[in-house]
C-alpha cells in the first residue's frame, strides 16, 4: 500500500482515551459507530462518490485503474498492426514468450541490440501479462494472438502444455509470411554473438539450422542432410529466416499439417520439432532450402 495511505490506529480515530475536557469526552461518546446502520450508510456514500461520480467528473480517484486502461487497448492490437508498425526494409523479427521466461526475452533483446537490429523485433506474447509489460516498456512490440494459452506456468519440454504453446508458432509465422514480410523466427533461449544476416546468402525460401551435427567449415554444403535412424533429419526450430515466397508458405502450411497429424498424447509426447522436420522433408523437390549450422551465428 503506498505510504500517503497510511491507516492511522482504529482507537484513535473512533475515541479518545485520554480527554482533554468533559465536552470533548460527552462528544466523543455521541460519534457514530462504523459498524451501525447509519455508519455503513455513510461509507457506502463516500464509496460511491469515490468510485463512480468522481471518475465521470474527470476527478482523479484512488479506484482509478489509469494503468490498466492505458494497456487495455493493446488487447485489441492484431498481428498485422503489430508487423507493420516493426518491421524494417519488410523484415520482422519474432519470438514467442509467456510469463515465465521473461527473463530469458531480456537476455535475448541485449544480444540483438548489441547487432542493431532490435528495432524490427516483434514479441509474440502467449499471455496478457507479457503483452502488457513489453508494451509498457516497448510501446508497440508485443502483440497476443488470440486465444492466449490458459496457464501462465513454464512448461516442460515433452510436456501438453509446451506442446499446445509451440504449436502455435507456424500459424503466426505463415500469417506474417501472407502480409509480405520476411521473417526471423528465434527461441529466445539463445544469443545472437553474431549478426545473422549477412549469412544468410542466395535466394532460397527457408533457411534453417543443424544443430546435431559436429562443427562445420565455412564451406560446407548447404543441402538437407541426410535423414537420421527415425527417417527424418534432425533440424533444429530455434533459428529459421525465410522469405515470403510460395516455397517458404508451403513448408509452415506442411508443418501445421504434421501437427495435426502427430498430436500430443500421454503415451507419445510429441513436440513441434519433428513435425517441422517431416515437413522439411517432404516438401525438400518444392522449396529452395539452405542449412546452416547453429555455431555459425
Amino acid at each position: 500500500m503506498p505510504t500517503f495511505l497510511h491507516q492511522r490506529p482504529l482507537h484513535g480515530i473512533l475515541s479518545d482515551p485520554y480527554p482533554l475536557s468533559p465536552r470533548q469526552s460527552s462528544s466523543s461518546q455521541r460519534q457514530i459507530s462504523l459498524f451501525s446502520r447509519t455508519g455503513l450508510i455513510a461509507l457506502l456514500s463516500v464509496l460511491l462518490i469515490l468510485g463512480v461520480i468522481l471518475p465521470w467528473t474527470g476527478t482523479p480517484s484512488i479506484f482509478s485503474a489509469t494503468k490498466p486502461a492505458s494497456l487495455a487497448k493493446w488487447q485489441q492490437y492484431t498481428l498485422p498492426q503489430a508487423v507493420a508498425f516493426v518491421a524494417k526494409n519488410k523484415t520482422v523479427i519474432v519470438c514467442a514468450v509467456s510469463q515465465p521466461y521473461l527473463p530469458f526475452l531480456s537476455n535475448w533483446l541485449i544480444s540483438i541490440s548489441r547487432q542493431k537490429h532490435q528495432d524490427k523485433v516483434l514479441v509474440i506474447a502467449e499471455d496478457y501479462a507479457t503483452l502488457y509489460k513489453v508494451n509498457e516498456k516497448w510501446p508497440g512490440h508485443a502483440v497476443l494472438v488470440p486465444p492466449a494459452p490458459d496457464s501462465q506456468t513454464a512448461h516442460k519440454f515433452g510436456s501438453q502444455g509446451f506442446f499446445n504453446f509451440t504449436s502455435r508458432r507456424p500459424r503466426h509465422l505463415l500469417h506474417i509470411l501472407e502480409l509480405g514480410y520476411n521473417v526471423m523466427y528465434n527461441d529466445v533461449d539463445m544469443v545472437w554473438l553474431q549478426d545473422p544476416f549477412p549469412y544468410l546468402k542466395g535466394n532460397h525460401d527457408v533457411y534453417f539450422t543443424d544443430d546435431m551435427a559436429a562443427v562445420k567449415p565455412l564451406d560446407h554444403s548447404h543441402d538437407l542432410p541426410p535423414p537420421g535412424k527415425k527417417g527424418r533429419t534432425y533440424i533444429c526450430s530455434c533459428m529459421i529466416f525465410m522469405r515470403p515466397t510460395d516455397g517458404a508458405k508451403l513448408v509452415m502450411k506442411k508443418w501445421i499439417e504434421e501437427l495435426k497429424a502427430q498430436p500430443w498424447s500421454r503415451t507419445k509426447k510429441a513436440n513441434d520439432q519433428p513435425a517441422f522436420n517431416w515437413a522439411l522433408n517432404k516438401t525438400a523437390g518444392q522449396v529452395l532450402e539452405r542449412c546452416g549450422h547453429c555455431f555459425d551465428y
